[in-house]
């Protein structure tokens, strides 16, 4: 191993202390209780990247296209001693490029390693993932069937959200959107609302585009979708990316994580990855390597 990744595997089950604050909710900040399902042989961890951008092309300023496939082959060596039970990739897998048939190059280049990984993976869309492709070209080319689903894992109920629609409802492809005009879609919205409320588990959200804000970040109707998740009542927490920052928020009880961008910056001192870890008492741990924050807090 290099020296970076031996920095990795030292991290340790206590490493959130390593360069990130603990940040702990009040007890009071969920209304409920819940059955966890978890135990301390049974504990859930999974494994986070975001905003690769991995194109065969050179820097633009501060991000480096190319380096991401060894950034993630570092990640790929922490993950592997971290058990962790699934992977996900927050969006921006890849950078746009003028033809389909560009694009998809790097796509099959960026996978193919990102895939050795794990074996369980789940993608969410970022838009880069569809500047010129099509949803569905980019979910063949990753084995998903859908771009918005949920799945339970060890008593955890997990939803990956899409928020690459125009706000006349048109899904992103071939270049036809803003990338600052990002939405969910109704029928996304309707699909959302009742699989949260036939859901009695605690919840943990995926997106790319972020939920907590209102600048050019941000979903244009994240209130609605916020409305949606607060009123479940069983939501925890929202990881998300695209801004390519360290950043949390907490809005009524729940937690809105933006990670750190893996392609923002030359060499594997600027990488950025993380590990979440839903303890039995409901503690959500976020060891981060390198540029990306750790953190942790408690829901009721």
């Amino acid at each position: 191993m290099t020296n970076d990744i031996l920095e990795y595997a030292n991290l340790g089950r206590r490493a959130f202390l390593w360069q990130g604050a603990l940040v702990m909710s009040a007890a009071s900040s969920h209304p409920l209780h819940w059955n966890w399902g978890l135990n301390k042989s049974n504990h859930l961890r999974f494994g986070l990247v975001t905003d690769m951008h991995f194109a065969d092309k050179p820097p633009a300023g501060t991000r480096h296209y190319r380096e991401s496939l060894s950034k993630l082959a570092a990640a790929a060596e922490y993950f592997s001693e971290q058990n962790i039970d699934f992977l996900v990739e927050l969006g921006d897998f890849i950078d746009a490029a003028d033809s389909v048939e560009v694009e998809m190059a790097y796509l099959r280049t960026i996978n193919q390693q990102f895939a050795k990984i794990c074996d369980e993976r789940h993608y969410v869309l970022g838009n880069h993932c569809v500047d010129t492709l099509k949803k569905q070209e980019f979910l063949d080319g990753v084995a998903q069937q859908k771009s918005f689903y949920s799945f339970d894992r060890k008593g955890i109920h997990f939803v990956v959200l899409d928020a690459c629609f125009r706000s006349d409802g048109v899904p992103y492809e071939r270049k036809n959107f803003e990338w600052t005009d990002a939405n969910i879609s109704d029928d996304e919205l309707e699909w959302l609302a009742d699989d949260l409320k036939r859901n009695e588990k605690p919840t943990v959200v995926f997106a790319h585009q972020r939920l907590d804000v209102a600048s050019q970040y941000g979903v244009k109707n994240n209130a609605e979708v916020r409305k949606i998740l607060e009123s479940s009542g069983h939501v925890l927490a929202v990881f998300q990316g695209h801004s390519h920052k360290n950043e949390l928020n907490n809005i009524a009880g729940i937690h809105y994580c933006t990670l750190v961008a893996m392609v923002e910056g030359a060499g594997l001192e600027s990488n950025g990855f993380s590990v979440i870890e839903i303890q039995p008492d409901g503690t959500i741990v976020v060891t981060g390597a390198k540029k990306q924050k750790s953190y942790a807090w408690k829901s009721k």
